[in-house]
């Protein structure tokens, strides 16, 4: 399924009574920052020996007890330790995924002797008990009919059921089981010791839940600083899931690789539903606005996506029909037969071919096929064509390949006039024989241009130095040197009667440039000659 099929819809998992319940649409998909589930309280079982208010509501453990010696206060019932344990499988506090090693095993029975006991209490013959405190008495209750030690181990009993109690909490507190319910148990703990319906030492129960307050605080803090990191943690990821899919969203669509962004945008979505569904709930309001440009970010998406492949398909129609247009010129051409018109009407098709846009690529190369295959057409028919006529021409070139040697025999040039005789009759001939096959045509032809270009060099050359022009001023000018020599020869005699030393030096000078004139000039006067 592609992005744009993908509805904007993920399951939602509450976890509510355990129970794993599938919600549709992403506007839902944001939670509410989950609350930790609390442990179920610590349920609160009736003592070994209830204290009912009346006879009839007498437990049927005590029935050996005379019906006068039956209690008459009915305080809070606490939990017994065996109610305190934790189920078989159970994980203390109640609370899911608690750490491996925090099950904590229920304690051993607490069990205060009277003698003990006695130091606390007050017992009057008709079965009241008077817990002393600081010197304090404090009722606590009655329990009729029976002897003074009955009614004190009652309430005695009653006093280790909340010690007990103390002791599993402190256990759970020193193995650091979740404390979701910890501070409700030990208030819960402290209302009982403080109700002082109990008869043993309850000041030092005090001082056992004065510390536990702390502990169960530091336990608290602790958890609370282990869940902000991992609330920062999934904060982190969930930004760079959104700033991921803001990025590809933002990148210019003509540039954008649609197959592997579309992709990617897929995994980030799926990434998004694990993180929601099992990752760390972040509050309502922080999920809200990140699903908000998350959801802008694939919308975005989407239309770039959707605008991009409308005009794709728009410029392959247009492509198409281009190109389907230069096939019907092609197919009309191949069975043409003007073989070098033709010919050049391919390439002009071929260019046009080439500059006009892509279709789609299996639009693109049905296309193709099909030009290809009327080109193919015609130059297979002009090579059949050619190699017939090769075939054919074969003995021209023997004709050729023949004269060519007879040429080649004139060079080097010693007898112009003999050569350019001798050429004249192998062009004739060369010409009578007729075309030679396509693939010689260009050795035969350069190997009779090259004995051509020799002669006519050659006839070049002679003419230069025959040309009557030429010689006319070549004479004029031997006629000029020689005057100007023989005016020279006079001054130079005259410096020598003279004696005069510089007049002689110059005049030789002069004589000696004039005469090597001359000499240039007698010789091109016999080439010409």
């Amino acid at each position: 399924m592609t992005q744009s099929q993908q509805s904007d819809e993920t399951p939602r998992t509450d976890e509510t009574s355990g129970d794993e319940e599938t919600t549709t649409g992403l506007e839902q998909a944001v939670e509410p920052e989950q609350a930790e589930s609390a442990a179920p309280e610590p349920e609160a079982p009736a003592p070994e020996a209830a204290a009912p208010e009346t006879e009839a509501e007498a437990p049927e453990a005590e029935s050996a007890t005379p019906a006068a010696a039956r209690p008459m206060s009915s305080p809070g019932a606490a939990p017994s330790p065996a109610a305190m344990a934790p189920r078989p499988g159970a994980k203390p506090g109640g609370k899911p995924g608690a750490k491996p090693g925090a099950a904590v095993a229920a304690p051993p029975a607490h069990s205060t002797p009277l003698s003990e006991a006695a130091k606390f209490a007050r017992v009057e013959d008709d079965g009241h008990v008077f817990l002393i405190v600081n010197g304090e008495e404090h009722a606590v209750g009655q329990y009729p009919d029976a002897s003074k030690d009955e009614a004190l181990a009652y309430f005695v009993r009653k006093y280790d059921d909340v010690a007990s109690q103390i002791v599993l909490l402190e256990q759970r507190v020193q193995a650091k089981a979740p404390s979701a319910d910890m501070q409700k148990t030990a208030g819960h703990l402290r209302e009982q010791v403080a109700e002082k319906k109990i008869v043993g030492d309850v000041l030092a129960l005090e001082t056992r839940l004065d510390a536990l307050n702390g502990q169960i605080a530091e336990l608290v803090a602790a958890e609370k600083a282990e869940q902000d990191a991992l609330k920062s943690a999934e904060l982190a990821a969930r930004e760079a899931i959104v700033a991921e899919a803001e990025e590809i969203a933002g990148r210019d669509p003509s540039t954008v690789q649609w197959k592997a962004s579309s992709t990617r945008m897929n995994e980030l979505f799926e990434t998004w539903k694990a993180a929601q569904k099992n990752g760390i709930r972040l509050g309502r309001g922080t999920e809200d606005g990140l699903w908000k440009r998350f959801r802008a970010a694939r919308t975005i998406f989407d239309r770039h996506r959707r605008a991009y492949f409308s005009q794709l398909d728009t410029d392959n129609a247009s492509a198409k029909q281009a190109k389907e247009s230069l096939i019907q010129q092609a197919e009309a051409l191949s069975t043409s037969t003007d073989w070098g018109h033709t010919a050049g009407e391919y390439r002009r098709l071929m260019d046009e071919w080439k500059a006009s846009k892509r279709a789609s690529r299996k639009d693109d190369d049905a296309l193709w096929a099909r030009f290809r295959a009327a080109q193919d057409k015609f130059f297979t028919a002009r090579k059949a064509t050619n190699e017939a006529i090769d075939e054919e021409y074969g003995a021209n070139l023997v004709v050729k390949e023949a004269l060519l040697v007879e040429a080649r025999q004139l060079l080097p040039i010693r007898n112009l006039a003999a050569a350019k005789k001798s050429l004249q009759s192998i062009r004739d001939r060369w010409e009578e024989a007729g075309k030679v096959p396509r693939a010689d045509m260009g050795r035969i032809e350069a190997g009779i241009r090259e004995v051509e270009d020799a002669v006519k060099a050659a006839d070049d050359a002679h003419w230069e130095r025959t040309n009557p022009e030429t010689q006319a001023r070549t004479n004029s000018a031997l006629s000029q040197l020689e005057a100007t020599i023989a005016a020279l020869q006079e001054d130079l005699n005259a410096a020598e009667k003279a004696g005069d030393a510089k007049r002689i030096a110059t005049a030789k000078e002069a004589l000696s440039a004039r005469q090597q004139w001359m000499d240039m000039l007698q010789k091109s006067a016999q080439d010409f000659s």
